[in-house]
């Protein structure tokens, strides 16, 4: 066999394994068919934490509610819907980003400029400012340096709107009211519910 017909036969066998070891991952991605899920046993709760599929991982928020609005350059427009604490100590703001513009809109600015985060279009910039307290709450992370908030908020093309979220540490109960900030975007205030 010569040199040429061997390295063909490298390429075909390594995309082969490629192509099988991409199908196991896919296949373990899977929900798990949900069936052995018992009434009860916690399993029916949703989580407010994300996946990191490409940013389908939002909560569902109430788009009919708004308790703010930020318009930034390019025509885009952030409207937000709710920012509520949970049990766990966390306030989760929930929005929906619409480009109003004439180009696609990319949230790479939106970001967070820390090395370790691997979230890069996101809202992981985002941060919540306790003026009165003197204290700036950033977006969490998870142990994979993701952050807990929307990802994958690239390519959104003129009059389309995409969900958004992002999560915080909750500032004490006292705190009722606390600015919204998302880089390259005005600051606007917004109160906390529950």
């Amino acid at each position: 066999m010569s040199i040429r017909h061997t390295t063909k036969a490298r390429r075909g066998a390594a995309a082969t394994a490629l192509a099988a070891a991409l199908a196991l991952a896919v296949a373990g991605c899977g929900s798990g068919g949900g069936d052995d899920k018992k009434p009860g046993d916690g399993a029916d709760r949703t989580s407010t934490a994300p996946k990191d599929d490409g940013g389908d991982q939002q909560p569902a928020a109430d788009s009919s509610k708004t308790i703010g609005e930020m318009k930034g350059p390019g025509g885009i427009v952030v409207t937000l819907h709710s920012a509520e604490r949970d049990d766990g100590g966390f306030v989760t703001v929930s929005a929906t980003v619409t480009n109003h513009g004439s180009r696609l809109f990319n949230a790479i600015d939106w970001r967070s400029k820390e090395t370790e985060v691997k979230s890069l279009s996101s809202v992981s910039g985002a941060s919540l400012i306790d003026e009165k307290g003197k204290k700036r709450y950033l977006v969490l992370r998870d142990t994979d340096g993701q952050c807990l908030c929307t990802t994958g908020l690239s390519g959104i093309k003129p009059n389309e709107s995409r969900p958004l979220f992002a999560q915080f540490p909750a500032p004490p109960k006292s705190v009722t009211e606390v600015d919204f900030q998302i880089p390259t975007m005005p600051s606007v205030g917004i109160t906390l519910s529950g």
